[in-house]
């Protein structure tokens, strides 16, 4: 079982949040298109610089809570006028005031389970390893620093380029970023 040692990107470690923003709007204009910032909170106006796009979550949620709302008036419905209908006090088969609470129940089950699915699927949460975290950078950006991170699989990154355009941008403390990999066979 051999280790091998690769350079996956470059860490550029900030000390405010303002110069944090400067060169997130630089690596933007520069025309990146693989990296991301890490802060220990969060700093208005950094989606901006970052040049983000609104999240689809608040969408996926509302549009699951309906669907829910649909569901569970096509299962009220079809079970109380069709399946089994039976008449109580003259109320007609299909009396959607005593469907109200089973309707919003589902609503808010399929909206939590769309959430947190879309946000584990989006936020790409499943991910075993991280080079961050092995790294030990993640222990200094939790706790007062900032970083802005430049992924080697980006067309645009050549090592020399991207140190230098984080060292323009004000950075002091620029790294590489290496992942060991373990050559274990397994794909």
């Amino acid at each position: 079982m051999a280790e091998s040692t690769q350079q996956v990107g470059i860490v550029g470690l900030f000390d405010d949040p303002d110069t944090l923003i400067r060169a997130a709007q630089q690596v933007r204009d520069a025309g990146y298109r693989k990296w991301d910032c890490h802060t220990p909170y969060p700093v208005h106006g950094l989606d901006q610089a970052m040049g983000l796009v609104e999240s689809p979550v608040p969408y996926i949620c509302l549009t699951a809570g309906f669907i829910g709302v649909g569901a569970a008036l096509l299962m009220q419905g079809w079970m109380d006028a069709v399946d089994y209908p039976v008449r109580i006090g003259g109320k007609p088969l299909f009396s959607w005031p005593a469907f109200v609470p089973i309707t919003f129940e589902l609503f808010v089950l399929f909206a939590a389970l769309a959430t947190m699915a879309s946000i584990v699927i989006l936020g790409k949460l499943g991910r075993w390893h991280s080079p961050l975290h092995d790294s030990g950078i993640m222990r200094e950006i939790t706790s007062d620093r900032f970083a802005l991170v430049l992924d080697s699989a980006d067309e645009r990154y050549a090592a020399d380029a991207a140190q230098s355009l984080l060292a323009e941008a004000g950075c002091r403390d620029i790294r590489p970023l290496l992942s060991n990999e373990a050559d274990d066979g397994i794909l």
